[in-house]
């Protein structure tokens, strides 16, 4: 018998959210946009990234929900012909946290230093913007769970910030250039870039924590990215701007305190039942 109801501590963060997401784009990436994906990739980044994750972390408890985001990430956005590389980008992604690492916060994003290391140290490693193609469709799935989840761990300003900057500098260039707008509408529904914007640069534990210096923060990046993509003409440029400016955040912490960001768990009524 039912007696009631109270108000439980519910498994479900907004990392879980994540995880279903990337999972929702990578199968619709491979099964729809039909990419030429070696089987055999995904699971060797996730084994790689929590085998890296378990040896930093022997002496405390083990996380496997970080790892297991940043190999998502590194499946959707990185490509290579060999296997060798994704796992260089997955040790490397996950050692960044531990190696660089300031009171909690990470220097850089996991799966974007890795993506820059292996992009930079090697020649078989490259990303492919165009993989998603411009499906508006697609574009609403990637907004509309993007936005949930941001909206739940509150970095909503962050990715709005990046949008607002960097498609007014691209649309103000466009213009420039005599270009009509549906250029720039295929410019901006590029899903390499959603990814970036909704789930890379808005990881709240490598973003400043005060909401202003985060608007500045990304605003930062949107620019140095479009100056990186259309004046260096580097199609990469926006992922090389995260790299440089991450460390930013740390300084960016100490000018302006504020509290840090900590992963909320939800509530849920569940019934409390007779004995």
């Amino acid at each position: 018998m039912i007696l009631g109801f109270m108000f439980k501590s519910d498994p479900i963060d907004g990392r879980d959210y994540q995880i279903s997401a990337l999972v929702v784009f990578l199968s619709l990436g491979i099964w729809w946009r039909d990419w030429t994906f070696d089987l055999l990739t995904l699971p060797c980044l996730l084994l790689t990234c929590l085998v890296t994750q378990w040896l930093w972390s022997v002496s405390e408890e083990f996380n496997w929900k970080s790892p297991t985001i940043t190999s998502l990430s590194l499946a959707l956005l990185l490509r290579s012909n060999n296997l060798v590389v994704f796992v260089l980008a997955g040790v490397l992604a996950i050692s960044s946290k531990f190696i660089f690492q300031s009171k909690g916060k990470h220097w850089f994003n996991p799966a974007n230093f890795g993506i820059v290391c292996v992009l930079a140290l090697t020649k078989d490693a490259w990303l492919s913007p165009g993989q998603w193609g411009t499906d508006v469709w697609l574009v609403l799935i990637f907004l509309a769970m993007g936005g949930m989840i941001l909206e739940k761990v509150g970095r909503l300003d962050t990715s709005f910030t990046f949008f607002m900057v960097y498609g007014a500098l691209v649309l103000a260039r466009d213009v420039y250039l005599g270009w009509t707008l549906d250029v720039f509408f295929h410019q901006m529904m590029n899903g390499s870039l959603l990814l970036f914007a909704l789930f890379m640069i808005t990881d709240p534990r490598s973003i400043p924590n005060n909401q202003q210096m985060r608007m500045l923060w990304s605003a930062l990046v949107a620019l140095v990215g479009f100056v990186m993509q259309f004046v260096f003409y580097n199609s990469s440029g926006i992922f090389y701007a995260l790299f440089l400016l991450s460390p930013l955040t740390i300084y960016l912490d100490r000018l302006v305190k504020d509290s840090q960001f900590t992963w909320q768990k939800t509530y849920k009524l569940v019934p409390i039942l007779a004995k």
